[in-house]
C-alpha cells in the first residue's frame, strides 16, 4: 500500500493511473479537491478496490495519522501543492498554507508514524516529496542548466513557497533521520493538464476560436516533460534513490514559449483544420508580459540517468502530438473543468493585450 497526495491533480492523478496499470499495489489517495484537483482524472478507477480515494487536505494532521494508522503504507508520495505562478502573484496566501504548512503538518503525521514501524518495516518506508525546477531561480541564455548542487533562488511565491517545503524535507532527514527523497522537475504537460497552463490553454483557446495569450516576447524558455516520463522517473527514484538525495527530472526539452504556441498550432491545423482554412496562429495574441517572469529554466538530469537508469521515453514531437489528440478526443473533460470560476480567472489574467 502507497499513500498519495494530491492525487486527484495533474501529475497525481497521472501517477496513480500509471501506478495501477502497472502493479496491483493498492493505492490511498488524498486530494483537497480545490480547483485543479478533479475526480473525473480518475473515473476509469471507478469500482476499482485497489484505488481508495478520500478527500480532504495535508494540512489536516489528525486525518493524515489516522490514515497512516490504518492503511499502514510503505510510502507516502507527495504531489500536494498549489502550483500556479500567476496564482500566486494574485493571492500567495493558498501557496503559503498549502505547501509550507501542510507539507510541516504532513512531515509531522510521516514522522510520528514512521517512528511507530519497526524492523524492516521501517528501513524500507519512503517518502519523496515532489518539487520543481522553478526554486532555483531563472537562467541566462548561456548559464548551464540546473543541477540539483544549483544554488536556490526561488522568484515568484510560488517557486518560494515550494523552495521552503524542499528545505523542509531536508531538514527532516538531517534532523529526524526520516527517509526523504525530493524530485526537481521541469515543465510537465500530457494529459489532464488543468486549462489555464500555456499547452492546455492554447489547445482549448484555439478551438474556441479566442485569443491565444503569450506573455511578452514568447521568448521565455522551459525544459519540457511528458507527464508519464515524469511519473516513470518518480517510481524509479521511490524504488532505487539514495535516501536525502535530491533528483532532477527533466526532458532535454529546452524551447521558447512561441514555438510551443506554433507547434500547437501547427497541430491543430493538421488535426483539426479551421473552418475558414485560416491557420490557428493568427490567433496568436501578445500580452503584457507578468511581473517577474523567469526568463529560462533547464534541468541537468545526468545525476538521475547516471545513478538509476531513467531517461524520458517521449521526445518533445511525439509527447505533444499525443497531448493535442488527448485534448481532440477528451473534449468532454474540457467542458466539465471550464466552470465559471476557472472562465473568471482566465479573463481577468489575460484582459490586457499589448501592441
Amino acid at each position: 500500500m502507497i499513500l498519495v497526495t494530491g492525487g486527484a491533480g495533474f501529475i497525481g492523478a497521472n501517477f496513480v493511473l500509471d501506478w495501477l496499470a502497472q502493479c496491483d499495489e493498492p493505492v490511498v489517495n488524498l486530494d483537497k479537491l480545490t480547483y485543479a484537483g478533479n475526480l473525473e482524472n480518475l473515473t476509469s478507477l471507478q469500482g476499482d478496490a485497489r484505488h481508495v480515494f478520500v478527500q480532504g487536505d495535508i494540512g489536516d494532521a489528525s486525518l493524515v495519522a489516522q490514515l497512516l494508522t490504518q492503511h499502514r503504507p510503505r510510502a507516502v508520495i507527495n504531489f500536494a501543492a498549489e502550483s500556479h505562478v500567476d496564482r500566486s502573484i494574485h493571492g500567495p496566501g493558498d501557496f503559503i498554507q498549502t505547501n509550507i504548512v501542510g507539507t510541516f503538518h504532513l512531515l509531522e503525521a510521516v514522522r510520528a508514524y514512521w517512528g511507530g514501524l519497526q524492523g524492516a518495516q521501517k528501513d524500507a518506508f519512503r517518502l519523496l516529496h515532489v518539487s520543481t525546477d522553478e526554486v532555483y531561480g531563472s537562467l541566462g541564455p548561456g548559464d548551464a542548466a540546473f543541477t540539483e548542487t544549483h544554488r536556490v533562488e526561488p522568484n515568484s511565491p510560488y517557486s518560494a513557497s515550494k523552495a521552503a517545503s524542499d528545505h523542509l524535507v531536508r531538514a527532516y532527514h538531517h534532523t529526524y533521520g526520516l527517509p526523504v527523497l525530493t524530485t526537481n522537475c521541469s515543465n510537465n504537460y500530457g494529459p489532464f493538464h488543468f486549462p489555464e497552463k500555456l499547452i492546455p490553454l492554447m489547445i482549448v483557446n484555439a478551438l474556441a476560436g479566442k485569443p491565444l495569450p503569450v506573455y511578452g516576447d514568447g521568448m521565455q524558455i522551459r525544459d519540457w516533460l511528458y507527464v508519464k516520463d515524469h511519473c516513470s522517473a518518480i517510481r524509479r527514484v521511490l524504488e532505487g534513490g539514495r535516501l536525502g538525495e535530491i533528483y532532477n527530472v527533466g526532458g532535454w526539452n529546452e524551447k521558447p514559449n512561441i514555438e510551443i504556441v506554433n507547434t500547437v498550432c501547427a497541430l491543430l491545423d493538421e488535426l483539426r483544420p479551421r473552418a475558414d482554412g485560416q491557420p490557428y496562429a493568427s490567433q496568436i495574441s501578445y500580452v503584457k508580459d507578468r511581473p517577474g517572469h523567469d526568463r529560462r529554466y533547464a534541468i541537468d538530469a545526468r545525476k538521475l540517468e547516471a545513478e538509476l537508469g531513467w531517461k524520458p521515453a517521449e521526445t518533445f514531437e511525439s509527447g505533444i502530438r499525443k497531448t493535442v489528440m488527448w485534448y481532440l478526443d477528451h473534449a468532454d473533460w474540457v467542458e466539465h473543468v471550464q466552470s465559471g470560476a476557472y472562465r473568471e480567472w482566465v479573463g481577468l489574467q489575460y484582459a490586457s493585450p499589448s501592441a
